[in-house]
């Protein structure tokens, strides 16, 4: 199920009580601490990575030899009838020297396939220990001795404020003259505008680029230059990755739910509030107010808004709420959400169909889920959402309760507890706890205005 936040990024809601999930590949998952305070679980797909990452980078170092052979302008002059045989003359890959950027998985798997073309690997990567790069053919350096000696470069680290405008104006400048780069991890780690000037001046003789600053890239400079081969982020767009990506989708959340560890989470401190006893009884709260308001709605048409606010330090019920009022059908729902610092530990639910407004207010006491306020209706003794409900709409009378309480007894159902709200005249909401739910729930159309039972 898909739903659109305020911010209007896609989010899939997971219908058990750890709440929302968002899966992206091919995208900034940098950005993570903008989701992380909303209590959002940010996974990605590690299984699809090793597969066909290396494979796709590959296709881009191979766009190495597509620099000095010239290739795609050999086939374009091709389709234009021409035979230019000397204009492309070009140059090999053996015995020119790789320097990969960044040192990971994915750095690990480019420098095994390009020593296949008789390159030497330099690279560099502040983590990865030398000594274990060395075991895949790759000679560790600084980043001040790598400039100078390579042939190529290619770049295999995440977007950062230290990568950001890694390969610069000053980093061209102390690297070879036609030096060529390819860039397929993160748009911006090169930095655009200094490229397009080393591209110009013949400092850089050719780049590969699958990912942009701007997606897509509104300034064509780039893109538009004779020695730049550009793809759109392309990345894992093949028919198996996707397959494959859909797959490990579907197994981290069954992981997830039977309780296995959770492999590509990124952030997963999440896991730490959302999982812990006292969060618990919030996302319980969460849930069990989401399915309150929804039995209490005159109105059976699907909610048009939703808004949901917050106290104190409960955002991760957010998503519960959500589960539990909106169902198995959802048309054109607008939710949004808000945070407000406060004394009271407290959640404020408001949902509109048909341009009618319901509320309800609820939170956790003595770590239980109860209900304090329905509709502006406010509880005397606050509800506890557990067990089987009973609500139901009346104008106060002495005559009320015995008829309600007969009704009970006839269908065999125990009163077990009983909230009245602090209405001063007119009808109010009244909640009972009863053992069982009434087979008939119309049995009591005759004494209430509205009825609802439900159990959480």
């Amino acid at each position: 199920m898909i739903f659109k936040k305020k911010s209007n990024k896609n989010c899939v809601l997971k219908k058990k009580t750890f709440g929302l999930w968002t899966y992206k590949w091919g995208k900034k998952y940098e950005k993570r601490p903008a989701i992380t305070p909303l209590s959002l679980i940010y996974c990605y797909i590690p299984i699809v990575i090793p597969v066909t990452y290396p494979i796709k980078y590959c296709k881009y170092l191979s766009r190495f030899s597509v620099f000095p052979r010239r290739i795609p302008q050999a086939v374009i002059s091709m389709k234009d009838g021409k035979w230019d045989r000397k204009k492309f003359m070009g140059a090999e890959l053996y015995g020119k020297v790789l320097g990969i950027v960044g040192l990971g998985r994915i750095g690990k798997e480019v420098a095994t396939r390009m020593q296949s073309f008789g390159m030497k690997t330099i690279g560099y990567d502040p983590i990865t220990p030398p000594e274990v790069s060395a075991s895949w053919g790759v000679e560790q350096m600084s980043l001040e001795e790598l400039w100078p000696q390579c042939d190529y470069i290619t770049v295999h680290t995440p977007l950062m404020p230290s990568t950001t405008g890694l390969l610069n104006d000053t980093s061209f400048a102390k690297c070879k003259k036609g030096v060529k780069v390819v860039n397929c991890a993160r748009g911006g780690i090169i930095d655009e505008a200094a490229l397009l000037r080393a591209l110009e001046s013949g400092q850089c003789g050719g780049a590969g680029l699958d990912v942009f600053v701007e997606e897509p890239p509104k300034n064509r400079a780039l893109v538009n230059h004779p020695n730049v081969i550009s793809c759109p982020h392309l990345g894992a767009s093949t028919k198996e990755a996707q397959a494959r990506c859909g797959k490990e989708i579907a197994l981290q959340i069954v992981d997830m739910a039977t309780g296995k560890a959770l492999v590509g989470a990124v952030n997963a401190q999440v896991l730490v509030s959302s999982f812990s006893p006292d969060s618990h009884q919030w996302i319980l709260l969460g849930e069990s107010m989401g399915r309150v308001l929804k039995a209490c709605t005159a109105s059976k048409e699907p909610f048009s808004q939703v808004h949901v606010t917050s106290l104190d330090k409960i955002i991760f019920i957010l998503k519960s709420l959500c589960i539990g009022l909106l169902g198995p059908y959802v048309t054109n729902l607008q939710v949004q959400m808000d945070h407000k610092d406060n004394e009271c530990e407290a959640c404020v639910l408001e949902v509109s169909v048909n341009s009618r407004s319901y509320k309800a207010v609820g939170s956790v006491q003595a770590g239980v889920p109860v209900l304090l306020e329905l509709n502006g209706n406010v509880f005397r003794q606050p509800v506890p959402l557990t067990g089987h409900l009973l609500f139901f709409k009346a104008a106060n009378s002495t005559e009320l309760l015995l008829s309600v309480t007969g009704v009970l007894a006839a269908a065999g159902v125990e009163l077990q507890s009983f909230s009245a709200s602090t209405a001063g005249s007119g009808e109010q909401w009244y909640c009972m706890g009863i053992s069982s739910l009434l087979g008939d729930i119309g049995a009591l159309k005759s004494f209430v205005k509205e009825a609802a039972q439900l159990t959480v």
